[in-house]
């Protein structure tokens, strides 16, 4: 009966404490949209710039929104997003690197 007698508010999409966490959730968005622009560019050789860029970038977003995560949902999306930044990453250094032509 008692648990009939709780108020369910609804949280946030990434909140599960019931409290909002809008740098966190900044955070887990920003890496998640670098993760998938790191992938998909990282499939053409002429876009190694792009992809290395924006993997490197969403690996550091993603590093730093793990710090300071406060709940599960936010792990798991920056843990999702970190490993499609790495993938862009390390296929856009596999193309050409970070200043590839572009520099000497």
């Amino acid at each position: 009966m008692a648990q009939s007698m709780r108020s369910h508010t609804t949280s946030p999409l990434l909140a599960g404490d019931g409290r909002s966490h809008p740098l966190q959730d900044t955070l887990v968005l920003v890496t998640l949209a670098l993760g998938v622009l790191a992938v998909v560019s990282a499939a053409f050789n002429n876009l190694h710039l792009l992809s290395s860029w924006a993997g490197l970038v969403g690996i550091l977003t993603g590093a730093y929104g793990q710090f300071i995560s406060a709940t599960t949902r936010e792990r798991f999306g920056l843990v999702v997003g970190l490993g499609a930044a790495a993938v862009g990453f390390f296929i856009g250094m596999a193309h050409g690197g970070l200043f590839g032509g572009v520099i000497g």
